[in-house]
C-alpha cells in the first residue's frame, strides 16, 4: 500500500472519530437537558413563584469523574428560553413539559 493512501485512511478515520465523539457528547448533552426538565417537574417548579434551587447550577472544579454537563446545559435551557431563572438563583419551567410516557402533542421539546 502507497504512502499516500495510508495518510489519507489515517485522516479518514481520525474524522470519523472525531465525528463519532462529537455525536455522543450531543446525546449526553441532550439526555441531560431531558432529565433536568424532568427534574424541575418532578420538583413541581412549573411556575416563577414555584421556582426551585438546583444543586447543580454551578461548576464544581473540584470533582474527579466524567465531565458534569448540568450546569453548562442548564444555562443553555435558560438561554433557550425552555426554563426561567428568579432574581434569587432559581429555577422553573417556562414551558409545559410532559415528561415520560405522555403525549407531546405538537412540537416535542427536545427531539
Amino acid at each position: 500500500m502507497g504512502e499516500g493512501i495510508e495518510i489519507a485512511l489515517g485522516l479518514i478515520v481520525l474524522a470519523l472519530v472525531f465525528l463519532a465523539t462529537r455525536y455522543g457528547i450531543a446525546l449526553r448533552m441532550q439526555n441531560v437537558a431531558k432529565g433536568i426538565l424532568e427534574d424541575l417537574q418532578k420538583r413541581g417548579a412549573t411556575r416563577r413563584d414555584l421556582a426551585v434551587s438546583l444543586p447543580y447550577e454551578r461548576v464544581n472544579y473540584l470533582h474527579v469523574g466524567l465531565r458534569d454537563y448540568r450546569p453548562k446545559v442548564l444555562a443553555s435551557l435558560v438561554q433557550e428560553g425552555y426554563v426561567g431563572k428568579t432574581e434569587e438563583g432559581k429555577y422553573f419551567l417556562q414551558i409545559p413539559y410532559p415528561g415520560k410516557g405522555m403525549e407531546k402533542g405538537g412540537k416535542a421539546v427536545l427531539d
